[in-house]
């Protein structure tokens, strides 16, 4: 199972993903409240997947994917978008984000998108 980092700025979308993956065997090992707080805590935790908001205060979630990215290029982001966001999640994908899901979250595509990923 994934030891998961979530990086949202509503406590409510990292509780609700969290709550999905920690019923299906994953870890969360560290949430995130912006994309610089992802930034920060990344190379600290090191985790095996990322889910990761885009619209963000303080730091994007494209500019922390950037970051990431350049530190790791291995690092297996999923980027959460809401709808209207695709030319944002084409750009993500262009840098390096392995996939992405679109809020209001659904558990059997989160699930999906895990092992798609991992």
């Amino acid at each position: 199972m994934a030891k998961v980092m979530i990086v949202d700025d509503a406590a409510f979308m990292r509780m609700v993903i969290k709550d999905i993956l920690t019923k299906n065997g994953h870890e969360v090992v560290a949430e995130a409240v912006d994309g610089l707080d992802a930034v920060k805590k990344y190379p600290l935790v090191k985790p095996e997947l990322m889910f990761m908001d885009i619209v963000m205060p303080n730091m994007e979630g494209i500019d922390a994917l950037k970051n990431i990215m350049a530190s790791n290029p291995d690092a297996k982001v999923v980027m959460c978008s809401s709808i209207g966001q695709q030319s944002v999640v084409t750009e993500a994908l262009k840098i390096g984000a392995r996939d992405f899901i679109v809020k209001p979250f659904d558990a059997k595509k989160v699930l999906e998108v895990v092992k798609k990923v991992m």
